[in-house]
């Protein structure tokens, strides 16, 4: 089923910045999330976000150091409990999940256009 077609100002509402993870773990008692710290080159720190990735990610620890792409601008979910401010940007979903990375490593924060 296709999805319904939006105009070029409701994508430019979308902000999608690379972060560098600093910081994951297992979410406790659950099988899917993981509670990621995101250096988004921010004053106030790294942001935290919840993701349903743990399926794809064996070892938590092995995405600290990763520039992965997010999406920053969701208003704060409380997930498990846990506040997430962002939405970690993938595709695919089982053999063909995959991360979208820079080709090269950029400041955090870095904008896509």
């Amino acid at each position: 089923m296709d999805k319904v077609r939006i105009s070029i100002d409701d994508l430019s509402k979308i902000e999608v910045k690379i972060g560098t993870v600093r910081s994951a773990e297992r979410v406790p008692e659950t099988d899917k999330l993981l509670r990621l710290a995101v250096d988004f080159g921010e004053e106030s720190g790294p942001r935290q976000i919840v993701s349903g990735i743990a399926a794809y990610v064996p070892e938590a620890e092995s995405l600290v150091g990763r520039q992965l792409a997010f999406v920053t601008n969701l208003e704060p979910r409380t997930i498990r409990g846990i506040e997430s401010n962002g939405m970690l940007f993938a595709v695919g979903s089982g053999d063909s999940f995959a991360f979208l990375t820079p080709d090269r490593e950029v400041p955090p924060g870095t904008g896509a256009h």
